[in-house]
């Protein structure tokens, strides 16, 4: 059952070994992943100097459900805009926003702005 949408942080702090690391872990089995939020962590793995054979490894050692990004979802990312435009919300925020708010469950990162946006979900800081 998904109960946590994880944005790209949340995930890099475990890969990384970063503080949070551990809240996340305990969640991992509960969690999901947008496919938008994995292409920002592969991204991350990749420009940190992983191959990305090697960073998608990474992701998919995680067991993460991941969530296609579709029309609906998009429409979502969008809609979301003006309310956190102010906080400097990026489109992958979004997208992880977005899924948390269609599948009723709670977004996690590490970014301390999303606590200035009321965005129709449940989010919590991992550190």
């Amino acid at each position: 059952m998904m109960r946590y949408v994880l944005d790209a942080s949340a995930v890099l702090a475990v890969l990384n070994g970063e503080p949070g690391a551990d809240f996340v872990n305990d969640r991992l089995s509960e969690s999901a992943l947008s496919v938008v939020n994995a292409v920002e962590v592969g991204t991350r793995l990749v420009d940190a100097g992983m191959t990305p054979a090697a960073a998608r490894e990474a992701i998919s050692l995680l067991g993460l459900e991941t969530i296609p990004f579709d029309a609906g979802l998009a429409h979502l990312a969008v809609d979301l805009r003006p309310l956190t435009a102010a906080a400097g919300l990026s489109l992958a925020d979004r997208a992880c926003l977005g899924t948390a708010i269609r599948h009723n469950a709670i977004a996690l990162t590490s970014d301390t702005a999303w606590s200035r946006v009321d965005a129709g979900c449940s989010v919590e800081q991992i550190r």
